[in-house]
């Protein structure tokens, strides 16, 4: 278990993470997902422990993260510009993996080299940016840590190398004591793999749920109603994140139960009524403007 205790940090002036707790459970795929300089990144780094937190601390199985090769034997991270040895090859990558992550299993990933079509004796840097991505992610699944942080690890991969990645990544949950913490701007991809995101906006933690929880909590309303007052009563009587009006058309973005919000709605005695899911990048959008972050503000 990973957990996040108050963990602050600042870089020259700039609160990149601001007094952020959460708790990321074993087996399971954790989405961290946030705006631009949100302070994803920054709290990869300190989960790795490549960089200490101003305030707060970092725990892993119970173990502070920073300076403590122990614990930090149990995490392999992988950046978003993944870093190779000048004029290395990918065989050399892996015996320099070898050496650092006692458990990494070389017979994997020649394997999965071979089943990706990665030439073990060509020079890296020649590589495109999506193939470099492609071995960055086998090494670090083919670690063997507990835990694998990754930074935007779906960007630059194709349709069909980033659903083999899933795969690769629900594989290893299945078979082994494995945790995977996934940074990425790609949130349709991690709405398909996450069982629990962690919502980051300005360095603050806005919310950390199960998936399946915040969908259940938090839906679209579509109604027209001919009574305005009845339509001010609907309003007022729910949590409304958003609001919009198209004719007669009313839709509401509202945080509750779906059979709660359905109840209030019948009880207006709407002329049509419709409930929707949203998606995880709806309800990124929904959450972020509540917290200031609005489309409107950069189209004006």
């Amino acid at each position: 278990m990973i957990e996040l205790k108050d963990l602050d940090k600042t870089f020259s002036g700039i609160h990149a993470v601001d007094h952020v707790n959460g708790v990321i459970r074993e087996g399971m795929v954790f989405g961290l997902i946030g705006s631009n300089g949100a302070g994803k990144s920054t709290i990869l780094r300190m989960i790795s422990g490549i960089i200490r937190p101003d305030r707060g601390e970092v725990l892993i199985d119970g173990g502070t993260v920073y300076e403590n090769p122990d614990i930090k034997s149990l995490v392999c991270f992988l950046s978003d510009s993944p870093y190779f040895f000048p004029n290395a090859d990918i065989s050399q990558m892996a015996d320099y993996f070898q050496l650092v992550y006692p458990g990494f299993d070389r017979k994997q990933f020649d394997a999965l080299t071979g089943k990706f079509k990665l030439d073990a004796k060509r020079k890296i840097s020649s590589f495109s940016k999506g193939m470099k991505k492609q071995v960055s992610i086998l090494l670090g699944l083919c670690a063997g840590t507990k835990y694998l942080l990754c930074d935007e690890t779906f960007d630059g991969l194709d349709p069909v190398v980033r659903q083999a990645v899933k795969s690769l990544i629900a594989s290893e949950i299945l078979n082994r004591d494995f945790t995977p913490v996934i940074s990425s701007h790609n949130l349709r991809e991690l709405e398909d793999i996450c069982d629990s995101v962690g919502l980051l906006h300005e360095g603050k933690l806005l919310l950390t749920e199960d998936l399946d929880h915040i969908k259940c909590n938090i839906c679209k309303l579509q109604c027209v109603i001919k009574d305005a007052y009845r339509e001010q009563e609907l309003i007022r009587s729910m949590h409304v994140l958003k609001m919009e009006r198209t004719g007669s058309l009313l839709t509401l973005t509202v945080r509750g139960e779906r059979g709660e919000v359905l109840r209030l709605a019948q009880a207006q005695e709407p002329l049509f009524l419709e409930i929707l899911p949203l998606s995880l990048e709806e309800i990124f959008i929904s959450e972020t403007e509540v917290a200031g972050y609005d489309i409107k503000d950069f189209l004006h």
